[in-house]
């Protein structure tokens, strides 16, 4: 009994390995394919002109490297892309991880009514597609002047990204003891040195993990930078 039950967990495992790389591989065989349509299982012609277009393969059919930093060194568009990504994942870290420290410190380690209602409401933006409320905060961004703007871009980034890193920080304040701090504190300690010596390496591995989260999210926010940062 056990050992078939040993068996459907590792032929489990092997199928959900094989359902997360699965979009991989499609994206991998779409790179080499020419108008692969629904219902085809497999693109009926390969082709490397996707390749071509970005100037990595050269027309000759050659592959060569220049091409590729060609793309990088004749295209501004795609350096500045790349740039503002990274400020804007750099910055709504810092922002998310400022505003989530208070709230899933709250969470983590106190008990009140209508906790889960306020942990339910939080989680929904990941609940909803993102389709669902970013129509009515481009109306309310063009109203306030945000749209078509950074500020705006930092601020929607913030709806999806602050329930994964208050959701980890709270599971690292749980386990948080905070009787260290009451004792340091009578010990003389004021409360940044407190929070500097005592709370922050308690929670470091926590916020490294939320951090993460954080900027992978945004990372991947497609379809509301391009609403809200107007193209």
């Amino acid at each position: 009994m056990n050992q078939n039950l040993k068996k459907i967990n590792i032929y489990s495992i092997y199928l959900g390995a094989f359902i997360l790389i699965l979009p991989i591989i499609a994206f991998f065989i779409n790179a080499f394919s020419f108008r692969w349509f629904y219902p085809q299982l497999i693109p009926k012609e390969l082709s490397l002109q996707a390749w071509v277009r970005l100037k990595l393969i050269p027309k000759s059919g050659q592959r060569t490297f220049e091409g590729f930093l060609d793309l990088w060194s004749t295209n501004p568009i795609v350096i500045k892309a790349l740039i503002n990504s990274l400020l804007i994942g750099v910055i709504v870290t810092i922002i998310s991880i400022i505003i989530a420290l208070p709230a899933a410190r709250v969470l983590g380690l106190m008990s009140f009514r209508f906790k889960k209602l306020i942990i339910f409401l939080m989680v929904s933006p990941t609940i909803l597609p993102p389709i669902a409320f970013v129509l009515g905060l481009n109306i309310n961004f063009i109203r306030l002047g945000f749209s078509g703007s950074f500020f705006g871009v930092c601020l929607v980034h913030l709806v999806p990204i602050m329930p994964y890193v208050v959701l980890t920080m709270t599971g690292i304040f749980a386990n948080y003891n905070p009787d260290f701090e009451h004792q340091a504190r009578t010990l003389g300690a004021n409360k940044f040195k407190t929070f500097y010596l005592i709370t922050l390496p308690s929670i470091a591995p926590g916020l490294v993990v939320a951090s993460l989260f954080a900027f992978l999210v945004s990372w991947s926010q497609y379809l509301l930078t391009f609403l809200i940062g107007a193209g």
